[in-house]
């Protein structure tokens, strides 16, 4: 009998995309209580495995809300992205940067 791993593996060991999408937004997630804006309307934006295949680049879009309050009349809000480097043979998020656009 084969043991279920934790993580979703390919053929060739390595975590599935599903499997990196999920670390990447529990990443992010984990980091609410630190951050200084409210998380919303998160969304997946790209998905790209490395070049050297070792890596998963998640990039998550969402909208960084400062003041707590609904949008108003007066107030703009912008996407703001970070793409997360997760290793492929871990599932940990080794990096995570401000993706510009």
């Amino acid at each position: 009998m084969v043991e279920k791993s934790r993580f979703n593996r390919a053929k060739n060991n390595k975590i599935d995309v599903r499997a990196a999408v999920s670390a990447a937004n529990k990443y992010l997630q984990s980091l609410q209580s630190i951050l200084e804006y409210k998380i919303e309307d998160l969304r997946l934006e790209e998905v790209e495995f490395s070049e050297d295949r070792k890596y998963w680049l998640i990039t998550l879009g969402f909208i960084a809300n400062t003041t707590g309050e609904e949008e108003s009349f007066f107030s703009k809000k912008e996407r703001d992205y970070k793409v997360f480097k997760v290793n492929a043979e871990t599932g940990k998020v080794e990096a995570m940067k401000i993706r510009e656009l």
